[in-house]
């Protein structure tokens, strides 16, 4: 069978940095410094390990079944991973070299792929072989090892959606860097684990097997025909992948009803999507759930990803009044990313000496700044990243520097404090417009004994990604009408 990369991740934000010719005392007012609550970053470190997300689904459920309000019909409850599926690791910082370590796995993905698209080369250009731990492409290696799916799960945020109909509730990872849909399908030749029974066909009247002379079919990057029948395969960065039949089954949000929705029935399917039944693509192409929804708009907000706390997803839902909004840009060479306009950064109120071209695309589709919800840790070109780093140490005194954790260079004892102060690290976006950050949206617990580290590293690539660390408890919303991706702070 050809390989598929229909592909990985939540993808989603992009910011784009500073103008050496941006003055501070030009950029909108705002605190030049923040306080990071330490003791209460420590305490989650704990909760996730103790959490018990059996009582939680439970809770969940009787919840769904007591209440459904067609005024919500486009709205659906967002979990973080941890809310599904108990970490299995002994201890916080073993979870958090984890997670890095998948995490730096998606982002070479992500970069590849981009890399493959502006050189013209698509993945059906390249021949797979299957090295008995998932595939690679030639001598392109599109994917890291594969990591058992007992660990982690790969997605950090999930949402109950019905399918089929009758619908069968499952929890599906939401990932903005994906375009094509799946759900785990009987018979299972190789399923992972997840919450829920098996999505079962034969249990579903609107169960309808694609041919392979459809639109739909001939949308995905690569495709096989079996007796006339679509078949489809997605691999992503980390190893994970999935195989089966394309078909279209009706999906339920809420009390609303989408009908004829291309969607893969995957009866091979291994990686880390444990807890999950499979995965809802929020990206830009044709076969996205958005795309496939004629959404105008969607947004989410993105809870601490240790926390049992949920939010929403929302369709054709406005940015609200007082979002912070930026040009939302799209890629030519590859519709799937959603890129972000971005005139600067600052640390502590003062802008940064970074060219605004660093953040810019290349006419080749290479460079630029995406948004993606599956990259936890954002990245920026070297120079750019060496020059945040050193304005944010330059601008934070009286903190114990200890040695680097994984990627993390900028790493701090906390232990002996409830609390800090640290410089403001902002985005700034054209019209003056600033999106101040958090201290806990940059620096980061990466054990339960009070090392923090600051939350940015740097890539050779020139494509920058931020990260879901930056976006959590902002609404971050996507208006396709008007080109916009707009932040609301606060709103969860």
């Amino acid at each position: 069978m050809a390989k598929t990369m229909g592909f990985f991740s939540y993808i989603l934000f992009v910011f784009v940095y500073g103008s050496p010719f941006v003055q501070s005392r030009s950029l909108p007012k705002s605190s030049k410094t923040t306080v990071l609550d330490v003791t209460a970053s420590i305490q989650k470190t704990h909760t996730v390990l103790s959490f018990n997300p059996e009582a939680y689904t439970q809770e969940l459920h009787n919840q769904q079944e007591q209440s459904s309000s067609p005024s919500n019909s486009l709205t659906l409850k967002l979990h973080s991973r941890a809310s599904i599926h108990k970490p299995s690791h002994g201890d916080y910082k073993s979870l958090t070299l984890a997670r890095l370590e998948r995490d730096s796995a998606r982002v070479r993905s992500l970069i590849t792929r981009l890399d493959l698209a502006a050189n013209g080369i698509t993945q059906s250009d390249l021949k797979p072989v299957d090295n008995g731990n998932g595939f690679q492409f030639g001598a392109e290696e599109l994917q890291g090892p594969i990591i058992s799916g007992t660990s982690q799960g790969s997605g950090e945020y999930f949402s109950r959606i019905g399918i089929g109909k009758p619908p069968s509730q499952v929890y599906m990872v939401l990932d903005t860097g994906s375009d094509v849909n799946w759900v785990q399908c009987a018979p299972c030749a190789d399923c992972y684990q997840q919450a829920d029974p098996i999505f079962e066909p034969s249990a579903s009247s609107s169960y309808t097997p694609l041919t392979c002379e459809t639109q739909k079919c001939k949308s995905l990057d690569t495709s096989e025909c079996r007796n006339n029948t679509c078949l489809y395969e997605v691999s992503y960065g980390d190893g994970s992948y999935t195989v089966g039949d394309f078909v279209t089954e009706t999906i339920t949000l809420g009390s609303a009803a989408v009908n004829n929705v291309a969607i893969g029935c995957g009866h091979n399917n291994e990686g880390l999507f444990v807890g999950a039944a499979g995965l809802l693509g929020l990206g830009g192409g044709s076969l996205s759930f958005p795309s496939q929804l004629n959404a105008s708009s969607f947004s989410y907000c993105l809870v601490d990803r240790d926390s049992d706390s949920t939010s929403t997803l929302e369709f054709d839902s406005p940015i609200p009044p007082n979002g912070i909004t930026a040009p939302l840009h799209r890629n030519r060479e590859l519709d799937t990313f959603y890129y972000l306009g971005l005139t600067g950064m600052s640390v502590g109120g003062e802008s940064l000496p970074i060219p605004e071209s660093v953040f810019q695309m290349e006419a080749s589709g290479n460079g630029g700044v995406i948004i993606d919800s599956g990259t936890a840790v954002t990245r920026l070109q070297t120079d750019t990243y060496n020059t945040l780093r050193d304005a944010f140490v330059k601008g934070t005194t009286g903190l114990t520097s200890v040695d680097s954790v994984a990627l993390f260079d900028t790493c701090y004892n906390l232990s002996s404090k409830s609390s800090v102060v640290v410089p403001t690290v902002s985005f700034h976006f054209p019209e003056g417009k600033e999106l101040p950050l958090p201290a806990k949206n940059y620096l980061v617990p990466v054990d339960s004994d009070g090392t923090f580290c600051f939350a940015f590293a740097p890539t050779t690539s020139a494509l920058s990604i931020i990260g879901n660390v930056q976006q959590q408890g902002t609404r971050v919303g996507f208006d396709f009408s008007n080109s916009l991706v707009g932040f609301s702070p606060n709103n969860c």
